[in-house]
């Protein structure tokens, strides 16, 4: 009985494309082997007889995605708004998807190279696309960072992230407590990265990462 409403659902197709569409009379076979071939392949692999069990599309979340945007805005300052290139590509860099957040960042530099911002940000979806390496691109991402805006630390500073990530810790920390010791006293990300030399600190004195 399954069948049944599949076939009349066909046939009325079929009946309004050349009655109410008026599909051309010579096209009448065409058509109508198109739906029977489509019939012939629901009927291979279709399974009509079992239920439906729709699920819900889930993006996938990491919070590290969150921390890294967080981190970098906390260099530019909340006054300085980032490029609307920065916004669309931090949006899908929260989802995990580094490759079209570069894209997008790839355009804002050749449209501002002295855009540091855009230049972190970039080096950020590279290192995380690469699982934490970081990779020439990356590297050179950093670079053009510090000669557009030679005084923020922003790259020097997701550089020792990188080397944390590729389990080099002490060369982090040497990076990390050299920004503290330089920073401006009223410098808005000079406590949150001394608190993280402290937690880096006790990390290595207890022989872990």
């Amino acid at each position: 009985m399954t069948w049944i409403p599949i076939l009349a659902l066909a046939l009325i197709v079929f009946l309004v494309a050349a009655f109410l569409l008026r599909l051309p009379r010579a096209g009448w076979a065409l058509f109508g082997a198109a739906l029977m071939f489509g019939l012939a392949g629901y009927a291979l692999q279709g399974s009509p007889q079992m239920a439906a069990s729709p699920k819900s599309q889930v993006a996938e979340i990491n919070e590290s995605n969150f921390a890294f945007i967080e981190a970098r805005r906390e260099f530019f300052g909340v006054d300085q708004l980032p490029a609307q290139y920065i916004v669309m590509s931090d949006g899908y860099a929260r989802r995990g998807e580094f490759v079209d957040a570069a894209a997008l960042l790839r355009g804002a530099v050749v449209e501002n190279p002295q855009d540091a911002e855009a230049w972190v940000a970039l080096g950020n979806a590279l290192l995380e696309h690469a699982d934490g390496n970081l990779t020439p691109a990356a590297l050179f991402a950093y670079s053009r960072a510090e000669l557009a805006e030679p005084g923020n630390p922003a790259a020097t500073y997701f550089y020792g992230v990188g080397l944390l990530q590729a389990g080099q810790p002490m060369q982090t920390r040497a990076i990390w407590a050299d920004l503290v010791e330089n920073a401006p006293e009223d410098a808005p990300w000079r406590d949150n990265l001394a608190a993280q030399l402290e937690r880096l600190d006790n990390l290595i004195a207890q022989g872990g990462m």
